[in-house]
């Protein structure tokens, strides 16, 4: 069974015409090749349960959950396609081919929603479009599943994408605020397959920090030693997983005090300090969130050691304060209370009461982490910024300090310098569980780490 349905193919106008006789020529003498009748997908018993929470939600009502659709990055070539995250949680696709794909909860009477997922099967050697459309063509881009293949993957009907354009209108998950910040605040609280995932992630992630600081010697000696660190860091994310969770940020000197420094163009200098913010995104799409500053000669300065030990002891209160119960905002105030009293300490600030110190900090100390990078972002304030932590959340701890270097009421020792130590940590019964306790986090075990790493 295909599903094949006529449709427009996506050629360009360099494309080689065909004649006749090619076409004909193309149109017949290929094998079958299905897919192994025991295939399914990794969270495929567990989008059930998922999908009935959401219907009980909205009862009676026709829900769409688009995959989204691809986007041109120049031409005709597309950015490579990631899945959203609801789409991905409710029916366990996560890959490339759900480009233009839609689940629909279709009301079902007294058993709530029947789970309907529209998609555009594989490409049938029926017509041209195999071997001429360069979007979905399976020449182009590769074998989909047919109707049935999918079905025996995610447990769902399967419908050609065709059809959905004769469904009543519904709620989409793209245009309805409601919807959205329901699928957010049900992924709140991961259960034990997905932090199972998490650590996963970070597990690919913490190899790759090893990764990067084996490569620190040639990074230096590169003209733009940041590429030479994200691109190390890159290649460990594809060959673990579906690669980064987001753009690595791979800052070096003052670079280190902007936030999202993503140009990552800079050189290295063994006298300043790496940040680098990455993280491994799994197959099926959890990823991990992990910050370390490296010094570059493998020995922090005394002035870089004096900022390091700051924001340390702000990570380490901002941990001491997750446990079940707690608010969210705990742990950011309680780091941010570290934060405030260095830097009187130091004289930078008069007091350490007050907000003056985020002029030094910039932003939030931390976020729930899982399918998004700043999961479950759509959440209420009362659910998520203002509400309580409960066991199975997954968070980071990430407290930082950004000396801009033309900041004059900084003493110019401290000026350049940037720093964040961040951790993916989940909630347990009794406190908090450090995924990311395998990469070192105190100054003299970065130094050890790394000396043992460059060793040869």
């Amino acid at each position: 069974m295909t599903g094949a349905r006529p449709t427009a193919w996506h050629t360009v106008s360099h494309d080689l015409p065909v004649s006749p006789e090619l076409e004909r020529f193309l149109a017949g003498g290929w094998a079958p090749t299905p897919l192994p009748d025991g295939i399914r997908l990794p969270a495929a018993d567990r989008t059930p349960a998922r999908r009935r929470r959401l219907s009980a939600r909205f009862p009676g009502e026709r829900l769409l959950v688009p995959a989204g659709d691809l986007t041109v990055r120049s031409n005709d070539c597309d950015h490579r396609f990631r899945p959203h995250s609801a789409y991905a949680w409710l029916t366990g696709l996560t890959g490339e081919d759900q480009a233009g794909h839609v689940l629909v909860l279709e009301p079902d009477g007294p058993r709530g929603h029947e789970a309907v997922l529209y998609l555009r099967p594989r490409s049938p050697r029926s017509d041209g479009g195999f071997y001429r459309d360069r979007r979905y063509g399976e020449f182009w881009v590769g074998r989909r599943p047919d109707l049935a293949e999918a079905e025996r993957m995610t447990g769902l009907r399967c419908v050609h994408l065709d059809e959905l354009g004769a469904l009543p209108p519904g709620r989409s998950a793209a245009t309805d605020g409601e919807l959205a910040t329901v699928l957010s605040e049900l992924r709140l609280v991961k259960d034990a397959w997905e932090i199972a995932q998490l650590q996963l992630a970070v597990d690919h992630t913490t190899t790759g920090f090893e990764d990067v600081v084996r490569a620190l010697p040639r990074a230096l000696a590169h003209p733009r030693g940041e590429r030479w660190i994200e691109g190390v860091f890159g290649l460990r994310a594809r060959a673990e997983g579906n690669g980064t969770g987001y753009e690595t940020i791979a800052a070096a000197g003052a670079h280190a005090c902007v936030l999202h420094w993503i140009r990552n163009d800079g050189p290295l200098d063994a006298r300043q300090l790496l940040l680098l913010d990455a993280g491994v995104e799994t197959d099926t799409l959890y990823t991990a969130d992990i910050t370390r500053t490296l010094p570059l000669s493998g020995r922090f300065s005394p002035v870089q050691r004096q900022v390091y030990d700051v924001v340390l002891a702000a990570q380490e209160a901002g941990i001491a304060a997750l446990k079940p119960g707690a608010r969210f905002r705990d742990f950011h105030r309680a780091a941010m209370r570290v934060i405030a009293e260095g830097l009187t300490d130091w004289g930078v600030l008069q007091t350490p009461e007050g907000d003056l110190h985020r002029r030094y900090t910039l932003c939030s100390s931390g976020h729930m982490l899982g399918l998004d990078l700043h999961d479950c972002a759509r959440a209420r304030a009362a659910a998520y910024l203002d509400g309580v932590l409960e066991e199975g959340q997954v968070l980071t701890v990430e407290p930082g300090l950004y000396l801009q270097p033309d900041d004059e009421t900084l003493p110019p020792a401290l000026r350049g310098i940037g720093i964040r130590i961040e951790d993916d940590l989940v909630i347990t019964a009794d406190g908090a569980r450090l995924l990311s306790g395998a990469l070192p986090r105190t100054p003299d075990a970065v130094e050890s780490w790394m000396g043992e790493l460059t060793e040869g």
